[in-house]
Parts: C-alpha cells; sequence; structure tokens
C-alpha cells in the first residue's frame, strides 16, 4: 500500500530538523564549529586559551608562515582580493599560469590545473573523464569525495578491499571487457588510516587492464619522497599516474587544488569539469601564496624531515605503552582506534582539557565501530610538546 504523505499532521522543518539533531547527539554523531585563532609554531588560541595544535592538517607548517603572507599582501596590493570571475571568461591571472607550471615541475607532469577545493576537483575531474558505459574502481576507504565524484559520473562504481591491488587485478581480470573505459581511484595517503597504497604494484596493474589511474595525493604532497613530490615519488612511479591530485590547503599551507597529468588531461577538463567552469578563479594572492609555500618547501627540506622524525618518535613512545596505533611507520597521520563515538570524544575533550587539540573522527567519515583519534604531526611542534601529547593520551587511554 502506498504511503498517504498528504495524510500526516503538519509539521515545520525545524521541528523535524531538530528530531534529527537530537538523534545525531544521542548517538553522539552530532558536530559543531570551534573557532580558532593565532595559529602559531604548532599552537592556537581557541577561546581565550593557548593549546597544542595535534588537529590541522598544517604539515610544515606553513600556514602562519609571514613570507607566505607576504607574496600575498604584493598581489593584494597590485590585483586586489579577488579574481572577479570564473577563469573561462575574465578570472584567469598570470599568477594562476605561474603556479600552475611550478606544480606540474614540482610533480612530474605535464600540465596542471587549478580549483579552488580539492573537493571541487575530484567531483569535477572524475565526472569529465568518465560515464554510464565506463567503470570505476574505488578503495574502499577513499575520501568522502571521490565517492561523490564517482556518483556523479553515472559510471558503474565497483569498490574493491582497502589496498588490496590482487583483488583490484581479479576484478578487472573478470568484468574490464564489459566497460568502455575503466579508471581506478585511490588515495595516495589515506587521510584518516595514515598509510600509503602501494602505487608501484598499482600502475602496472592499470596498464595490463588498460585501465586509468587517478591519485589524489592530497596528504602526501610536500611530505613524501626524496624532494617531498608525495606518494608518487615515494612509491617510484613520478609521472606515470594518468590522473593526479594534490591540495594547497595542508602541506603548503594555503587553500585550493590541482589536478595534473597529460596536456589532453588539462584540455579535456578545461572543457569539461564542470566545477572548474562553473565557479570563480581562486584569488591571485592566494596563488601568490602558494608559490611562496612551494619554494620554501624546496629549500628547507628540513621541514619534511621533522615532520616524520616526531612521528615516529610519538609512535614509538604509544607503541612502547602498549597503545596500538596504525598507518604507515612514519606517517604523520596517527590514528588511534577507540571504537565508540561517545568514547571518542570523551577522550578528545579530556585531551583538551589537558591543553591538546586532536581530531575526533566518527561516522560517516569512518566506517561504524571505527571512531578514533587522529593526530596530525606538524614541522613546528617541539619534540617536548610531542612527548607531553603522548604522556597525555597515554593516561588518558588507560582509563575505561
Amino acid at each position: 500500500m502506498s504511503s498517504n504523505w498528504s495524510a500526516l499532521p503538519p509539521s515545520t522543518m525545524n521541528a523535524a530538523l531538530d528530531d534529527e539533531l537530537r538523534a545525531l547527539e544521542a548517538a553522539g554523531l552530532k558536530r559543531a564549529l570551534r573557532q580558532v585563532q593565532q595559529r602559531r609554531g604548532g599552537m592556537v588560541t581557541i577561546g581565550g586559551e593557548r593549546v597544542a595544535d595535534f588537529a590541522s592538517n598544517d604539515y610544515l607548517g606553513l600556514a602562519a608562515d609571514p613570507r607566505l603572507a607576504r607574496a600575498a599582501h604584493a598581489v593584494l596590493q597590485a590585483e586586489g582580493t579577488g579574481a572577479g570571475a570564473a577563469r573561462l571568461i575574465s578570472g584567469n591571472h598570470p599568477v594562476h599560469e605561474a603556479l600552475e607550471h611550478a606544480l606540474a615541475r614540482f610533480k612530474g607532469c605535464e600540465y596542471t590545473l587549478l580549483f579552488p577545493t580539492g573537493y571541487m576537483v575530484n567531483v569535477g575531474a572524475i565526472s569529465a573523464l568518465v560515464g554510464k558505459d565506463d567503470v570505476i574502481y574505488s578503495d574502499e576507504l577513499n575520501h568522502a569525495s571521490l565517492i561523490d565524484g564517482c556518483r556523479l559520473s553515472r559510471a558503474t562504481v565497483r569498490v574493491f578491499p582497502h589496498a588490496d591491488v590482487d583483488a583490484l587485478d581479479a576484478m578487472l581480470t573478470a568484468e574490464r571487457a564489459q566497460f568502455r573505459r575503466a579508471l581506478i581511484v585511490v588515495e595516495g595517503v589515506f587521510s584518516m588510516d595514515g598509510d600509503t597504497f602501494p602505487l608501484e604494484r598499482l600502475v602496472p596493474v592499470a596498464r595490463r587492464h588498460h585501465a586509468w589511474s587517478y591519485v589524489d595525493d592530497a596528504h602526501g604532497s610536500g611530505v613524501l619522497g626524496a624532494t617531498g613530490a608525495g606518494a608518487v615519488e615515494q612509491c617510484g612511479v613520478t609521472g606515470e599516474i594518468d590522473v593526479l591530485v594534490g591540495t594547497l590547503g595542508k602541506a603548503f599551507g594555503t587553500s585550493g587544488a590541482f589536478v595534473g597529468g597529460s596536456q589532453e588531461l588539462v584540455e579535456l577538463l578545461v572543457s569539461r569539469a564542470r566545477s572548474f567552469i562553473f565557479t570563480t578563479g581562486t584569488p591571485p594572492a592566494i596563488a601568490a601564496a602558494t608559490l611562496e609555500a612551494l619554494r620554501i618547501a624546496a629549500v628547507e627540506p628540513w621541514r619534511r624531515e621533522a615532520v616524520r622524525e616526531r612521528a615516529r618518535h610519538l609512535r614509538r613512545r604509544l607503541q612502547q605503552a602498549g597503545i596500538p596505533v596504525s598507518g604507515a611507520a612514519d606517517g604523520h597521520i596517527v590514528p588511534i582506534t577507540v571504537g565508540d563515538p561517545g568514547r571518542t570524544m570523551a577522550i578528545v575533550a579530556e585531551l583538551r582539557r589537558r591543553g591538546f587539540l586532536v581530531g575526533g573522527v566518527r561516522p560517516p567519515t569512518v566506517p561504524v565501530g571505527t571512531s578514533r583519534l587522529r593526530i596530525s604531526i606538524s614541522a613546528v611542534h617541539p619534540v617536548e610538546l610531542v612527548d607531553a601529547l603522548a604522556a597525555s593520551l597515554i593516561e588518558t587511554l588507560r582509563v575505561p
């Protein structure tokens, strides 16, 4: 029998939404914004109190670097605050193109294309490359922006077990011939798990099955590899990934994102990626600040070395205390699985009381039953501060 919605009693939108909010709160899944100010030296101010920030993605400690601010200020004075239009209309500035050339050199690509956000890259690029006659193979732990890009494409989506290249190979063997195009979508460094996809194994599988590789290296860019070029460099497959995505609001301390690859790829996205075509260009001042961030990252390699050394140090302290941590052995993202969302946020609150800001991650960001602490290390965290965090974590996690 069909439902007769018109027979239901009248209800206001606010009442209906309030019911949903109460359900979220009861499940420990309601979220709220916090106001953060004065980011300096791995510390931030919250409610007038200075706390150690182990929740941000400011891996190289560049977000508050005055050199970036000066570079942005110079372009602000000369060009104003905004691009003024979509880049295909009248919003394309020489500094946008200078940054794209610099990013292409940095990543070992022919070309790159700037987008205002990483989310916009993934929903725009994936849906521009594949459609209803195609298939996408997506890692089960991919970021929400990748999942949404896959859905928007209208392609058939197959999800394979996390980082399991053998399972991916078997799936391609069984059904690749049924589809026009095949796109393999993975992250370089998985943002909630801290591990790296084995890209050196992905490339030959993709080639053997005539599939395209799509790697979102948002969290590897600037940190991994001999020059900081990311997971692709660390895995030895520079120039071998078909579509390479990176963001600028993490290690490089600004905002925006880019996609890199061949000239043909970039030309197609300029004409077909809706999230590029129908949005205002990145503010020129932000592009100028990013160019300065790239320069600093290149001439100050101590930053990426410090990130990974401090991450190793924290992992050693926790493992010696019998606390299991996941992710790469020297990964700059240190996840600690708690399980229950309520207990996870209680631990976050206790750490905050002790002067540490740590991310608490709950469903739907991670699978049900895997709520966790997500600790991010920065180059500007003093070792003494990392030790203090380790001590507080050990004490707090041992309390039932």
